[in-house]
């Protein structure tokens, strides 16, 4: 075995019927690129499975399903394996892990040393760590485990911007680490394409695309649109919330739930497939994102894809990846939010208009463009 696939996560989650966030779509990127040459690993019950070419194959198929895959065919995949397998790879086999998932455990590091393998792990963001404000209890304490798990193991690190790799590189000198080589990989766009659908409503609207949690900011544009709704009435444009509800949000939730003036007003999709996304997503005045930290962004590369103008916080983050072409403002500046928001209602408003013509000729990261980096650092390693 000279590749191996850590297939864990996005295992879990197709188990418990979890539609793919981003994190998971990298996951996803990576079973349909290697799943002709790689073999899977799948870590259940404190056992390290190393499945064969054919299980390899077949789990990769099943995960890899749009549509969801079945409890029944995910055991079927893993079953014999659990059983029968005591397969262990080639010592100097290469390691892909590219979810997180998985490193904060105490045992990770010794099996690694123990199966000689070479990790290549993807690091997404440091955010646990540096805005520990915005996660769940005991996360950062994992996120510290997991750093420590890649600085000591990693072969080499992929990461998705200049700003995740620098403060990876910040990181391992405040902790007394030796700084791991690291490259960056941008994140391509895979599941938009194709034609969308008429016109979802009316009524202009915008869309925020996301988990909902705290470094999200979806706070501002709920009272934003309580605002517009007071001020404008029937003619408020609409807010469409596409995203499952995560953690620590409870006055979101209860806005949502509760708020009788964003009633009509504010539309929330917790579950959206891919083509109806498309179709959201291709009429909207603009994508709104006015996030307190990211790692990428990758709602921003799709909206401009697709030649939709953003309206995005200014953040070091977007600043990388979209360039000179969205609007920027502090994710604090709910007045400089409102203008905006007020300016994009308009399809041939000056702002809107400017933005559409800063962004033609716009050429968004591919996957293809993606692995040729990745294969390059496998070789070259």
């Amino acid at each position: 075995m000279g590749l191996i696939i850590d297939v864990t996560r996005a295992f879990q989650h197709a188990w418990l019927g979890r539609l793919p966030t981003g994190i998971d779509r990298v996951d996803l990127e990576y079973l349909h690129h290697f799943s002709g040459t790689g073999r899977a690993l799948l870590r259940l019950g404190g056992r390290w499975m190393f499945l064969g070419a054919a299980d390899s194959r077949k789990l990769f198929r099943a995960l890899s399903q749009t549509g969801g895959v079945s409890r029944r065919c995910l055991i079927g995949c893993v079953l014999k394996s659990y059983v029968l397998s005591w397969r262990w790879p080639r010592a100097g086999a290469w390691l892909i892990h590219t979810g997180h998932a998985g490193l904060e455990r105490e045992n990770f590091s010794d099996r690694v040393r123990r199966y000689g393998l070479r990790p290549l792990y993807f690091l997404h963001d440091l955010i646990p760590i540096r805005y520990t404000e915005y996660c769940g209890s005991g996360v950062a304490v994992a996120h510290h485990r997991r750093l420590a798990t890649l600085l000591e193991t990693a072969s080499a690190v992929l990461v998705n911007s200049q700003d995740t790799g620098r403060d990876l590189a910040q990181y391992a000198t405040e902790e007394g680490c030796k700084v791991p080589a690291w490259t960056v990989a941008p994140l391509g766009i895979g599941r938009l394409h194709g034609l969308a659908g008429p016109r979802p409503l009316e009524a202009p609207y915008f869309v925020m695309l996301s988990t909902i949690e705290p470094r999200k900011n979806h706070l501002l544009l709920l009272h934003l649109w309580r605002e517009l709704v007071a001020q404008l009435r029937e003619h408020a444009p609409r807010l469409v919330v596409i995203g499952r509800r995560g953690w620590k949000c409870e006055q979101v939730f209860n806005m949502l739930d509760h708020c009788a003036a964003l009633r009509g007003f504010v539309i929330e999709l917790p579950r959206c497939g891919d083509d109806e996304l498309l179709t959201w997503l291709s009429h909207a005045q603009a994508l709104l994102f006015p996030s307190f930290a990211e790692g990428y962004g990758l709602p921003l590369v799709e909206a401009m894809s697709l030649g939709v103008p953003a309206i995005v916080s200014d953040i070091a983050t977007f600043r990388e990846v979209g360039r000179d072409i969205p609007e920027y403002v502090s994710p604090l500046d709910g007045l400089g939010w409102k203008r905006l928001i007020l300016e994009y209602m308009d399809n041939d408003g000056a702002a809107r208009s400017a933005q559409l013509a800063r962004m033609k000729g716009y050429q968004a990261p591919t996957w293809e463009a993606h692995f040729q980096v990745v294969e390059g650092l496998l070789t070259s390693l």
